[in-house]
């Protein structure tokens, strides 16, 4: 009986497959995750750093971009100078005296009180000749004076009256034609009509050089002492010459001396030859 029984169990062990062990797990430390000498070898990790790098370089910079960029430089760089010059002419004003910046605002007042007068004084030459019986006599009078005053400004005129003087002395030979230059501007500036270097008379068209230690006014070469004869408003011309800054600290840092002295009389009595423009004609002809 037993054989019978176990016969049958027999032949089903024999149908059945053996037995497969159970895969015994790896080792934590043998896993991939765990072996970072592998992973290393095969996907190197990049630092934060790196990738930055990578990002960045090499640029990507398309045209539109590259425009933009030299845009924005050119404005910053303008901005930049702007303020640095007016950063220079504030801290000028900035270190100045309360009387000295009192002064500048009288002179700038004094400018626009001189352009309101002559804006006036036009005005009323108009009026004159609008109501006048004989235009004709109104316009020879107004073109007689004209003449006269065309005729100090250009040169070919004396003129005298109320003025001042100034007086450059250069023992060290420092002072050089531009810096007389700025002194002729800020005198033209503040109102003079009549101005005489040396017994040179300036005007629109004079132009002044370096000659050596000397400086030359249309080309006659003078020496120091410089000397300036102004007609003009004293109150005007004094004030614009001592502004902080201005000509006479100028001058001074140069180690020359300045004498600036008022007058109710002075006399430029310097002519210049009349000059035909050589390109220049009325527009009535």
């Amino acid at each position: 009986m037993s054989d019978a029984k176990d016969e049958p169990e027999n032949r089903l062990r024999k149908e059945l497959p053996e037995e497969v062990p159970a895969a015994v797990p790896e080792a934590a430390d043998e896993t991939p995750e765990a072996k970072p000498e592998e992973t290393t070898e095969e996907t190197p990790r990049l630092t934060g750093r790196q990738r930055l790098v990578q990002g960045l370089w090499p640029p990507r910079v398309s045209r539109a971009q590259l425009i933009v960029a030299v845009l924005l430089f050119g404005l910053g760089f303008g901005l930049a100078v702007q303020v640095a010059s007016n950063s220079d002419s504030d801290s000028a004003l900035r270190g100045a005296r309360q009387e000295d910046l009192v002064r500048i605002l009288d002179e700038l007042d004094d400018r626009t009180q001189r352009l309101e007068d002559e804006k006036q004084g036009l005005q009323k030459q108009r009026d004159e000749l609008e109501n006048s019986s004989d235009q004709a006599e109104e316009a020879r009078k107004q073109t007689v004076e004209k003449e006269k005053q065309l005729g100090i400004l250009a040169g070919t005129v004396a003129a005298q009256g109320p003025g001042i003087t100034m007086t450059i002395n250069d023992t060290k030979g420092t002072v050089q034609a531009d810096m007389l230059l700025d002194a002729v501007q800020e005198l033209r500036a503040a109102g003079a009509e009549a101005i005489q270097v040396n017994g040179v008379r300036v005007v629109a068209s004079t132009y002044l050089s370096d000659a050596g230690k000397s400086v030359s006014v249309d080309g006659n070469k003078i020496n120091a002492p410089y000397r300036f004869k102004v007609i003009g408003k004293p109150e005007d011309l004094e004030p614009a010459l001592n502004i902080p800054g201005g000509v006479v600290q100028t001058l001074e840092k140069e180690q020359a001396t300045v004498a600036v002295g008022r007058s109710n009389k002075i006399v430029v009595d310097a002519l210049r030859a009349a000059k035909r423009p050589d390109y220049a004609r009325s527009s009535s002809q």
